[in-house]
């Protein structure tokens, strides 16, 4: 309960007659003590905490004519967070004066209802004391205090403060992390790698011949190199099979735009050859094929552009999805939009696209793998980099390697299990908790993290 302003001006009356009497001071050897002792005080979850002490007044601390007020206060260093309601002592002749004052003047004694009247100050007095003590949500931990001060009749003494307690909220449970280390097992497994591509290349209507000239295909050509020459230049690589997919427009009649298609993945080919300088052996991986891609492909462009005849080039296709693309292209091109069609969508299927697979050298010895990952580390597949981390001197070191790991194989349990582990032992809960959050497949990790 928050002090009222009545006790607040009591309490200044009372100090400024003591400053102006120049009465005794009050005696320093006897003071008020407390049982028990100081403590510590733990809130439960809601922040509350019951205070239950006994105030021990010695005899003679205050005189017949003066009352002891003591006031219970929550601190945090210089700052009042709350002041609880005081309790009083009143001597017999202050108890009398307070009585004549009600039937005189009908006054209101603000402390009625925590008065303790004794018939002899010379006597040891124990005050028992019980509330609730509540912490503020942005607070965990504070000082009980609780002010004490005298008056009465012209006599006083200065204020006494009495610590009472510490309040201070418990640590928030520690998380059980129900986490081991896992050592891998070392496998040597085939690295084998899938790369592919799309080259947008703009060709003459029916031709099959590349234009460098034409809109970006120097460009497009210039990309698909980059994309194959690192693999073709890497000595740990061995390229094992290359597939050029020639495209064509959906309209035209399905037998011409078959080998036609074909006819552009040749020539991609052809050029590819020449700026690669590939040898006669990797010639043979490369294979052609065609890949006419119909008329899906407009409908979903003019279906993102929200184009309005969408839907009904869709029913077209619905219509006569059990028949020849040519069946759907005769009424397709009967639209009053057929003119915007050509123009707009046909155009963007004249491209080429390209699927390559390769190989890695794999690394089989202990040796070999620490050699090999001071030289090339984007050359190991997770079984390497896992059992580089096992070969590691201490846990800093190893922590490296994983954290190579996680970036690479975000999806591994035993990445993720041993990564968290790893910052465990560190004392960093924190990190390890958003390690746990990158992989969702595992109830032990999503048990762990909602603790």
């Amino acid at each position: 309960m928050k002090q009222s302003k009545t006790y607040k001006s009591l309490c200044a009356i009372g100090l400024g007659a003591c400053l102006l009497t120049g009465c005794a001071a009050h005696n320093t050897e006897r003071r008020i003590s407390l049982t028990p002792s100081p403590c510590i005080l733990t809130p439960d979850t809601d922040r509350k905490a019951m205070l239950d002490v006994t105030f021990h007044v010695p005899g003679n601390y205050i005189s017949r004519r003066s009352r002891l007020v003591v006031v219970p206060q929550l601190t945090v260093g210089d700052s009042l967070l709350s002041e609880y309601q005081p309790i009083a002592i009143y001597s017999p002749i202050y108890s009398k004066k307070m009585e004549r004052r009600r039937v005189l003047e009908d006054y209101i004694d603000i402390y009625d209802g925590h008065i303790v009247k004794v018939d002899d100050t010379s006597r040891d007095t124990e005050l028992r004391y019980s509330t609730q003590v509540e912490l503020p949500a942005d607070v965990d931990s504070a000082r009980l205090v609780a002010m004490v001060s005298t008056d009465g009749c012209g006599e006083c003494s200065g204020l006494q403060t009495v610590d009472v307690a510490s309040v201070v909220m418990p640590a928030p449970p520690k998380r059980k992390f129900n986490l081991f280390w896992i050592e891998p097992e070392f496998k040597v497994r085939p690295k084998v790698m899938v790369g592919k591509g799309v080259a947008n290349l703009q060709f003459v209507i029916n031709k099959y011949d590349i234009n460098l000239s034409m809109g970006n295909n120097r460009r497009e050509l210039d990309n698909m190199v980059a994309k194959l020459s690192p693999v073709l230049g890497d000595s740990l690589a061995t390229l094992t099979s290359l597939k050029i997919f020639g495209m064509a427009s959906a309209d035209g009649p399905l037998s011409f735009n078959t080998p036609l298609s074909r006819n552009r993945a040749n020539s991609a080919k052809d050029w590819l050859v020449g700026q690669l300088g590939i040898s006669a052996d990797v010639q043979r991986l490369i294979k052609v094929g065609s890949r006419p891609e119909g008329w899906q492909p407009v409908y979903e462009a003019m279906a993102a552009d929200a184009h309005p005849d969408a839907g009904k080039v869709k029913a077209i296709l619905d219509r006569y999805a059990d028949q020849n693309d040519d069946v759907a292209e005769r009424y397709i091109r009967r639209l009053a939009c057929w003119k915007d069609i050509r123009e707009r969508y046909l155009q963007k299927d004249r491209k080429v696209e390209y699927v390559y697979t390769y190989t890695i050298r794999s690394f089989t010895t202990d040796a070999e793998l620490l050699d090999m990952y001071s030289k090339r580390p984007d050359a190991f597949n997770e079984d390497e980099l896992l059992r580089v981390a096992s070969l590691a001197t201490d846990d800093k070191k190893r922590m490296v390697v994983y954290l190579i790991l996680l970036k690479r194989f975000p999806q591994s349990a035993i990445v993720v299990n041993n990564l968290a582990v790893l910052y465990l032992r560190a004392g960093k809960e924190d990190e390890a908790i958003e390690v746990l959050k990158q992989y969702k497949a595992d109830d032990r990790f999503e048990k762990i993290i909602n603790q």
